[in-house]
């Protein structure tokens, strides 16, 4: 079997390229999805049904369409890693988190201690919580490889 790994959630680290050369490096059969995580291309994605002079209906729109993909791989997918960062909020991979939960697909939680109070509901429902992308690495071998 090779398993689906969703990677959602923060844009401006390597942790995807860790995570899938760790990956790599034992062999799992995995391959990986994602959202667009070209951020200007993600904000752009409903500017093809037209312009839109207000913010919030570029979001909207935009956020809809992103909803398409998104939706579709974590559906799909046999678990989600979900990578808060502390510079910015990520509130769609909450969102995302919530969506897991909501479907019964487990997920990984990714991030530092500073954020285990903002997260405790997120964390409640996890699977797991690592800090690192290799503790990733390591509980999908265990997962996947263990008999």
């Amino acid at each position: 079997m090779t398993w689906e790994i969703y990677l959602s959630g923060e844009i401006h680290t390597d942790w995807r390229e860790q995570i899938k050369a760790g990956c790599a490096a034992a062999s799992l059969p995995v391959t990986f999805t994602s959202a667009v995580t070209d951020h200007d291309a993600s904000d752009a994605a409903g500017d093809v049904l037209g312009a839109e002079d207000k913010s919030f209906w570029r979001d909207h729109k935009s956020a809809k369409v992103n909803a398409i993909r998104i939706k579709t791989l974590i559906e799909s997918c046999d678990v989600a890693i979900v990578r808060f960062g502390d510079k910015y909020k990520q509130w769609n991979a909450a969102f995302d988190a919530g969506y897991c939960a909501a479907l019964g697909t487990p997920y990984i939680t990714l991030h530092d201690e500073a954020l285990i109070h903002p997260l405790k509901e997120v964390d409640a429902a996890a699977m797991a919580w690592a800090t690192t992308p290799e503790q990733v690495v390591e509980v999908l071998r265990y997962v996947i490889s263990k008999k």
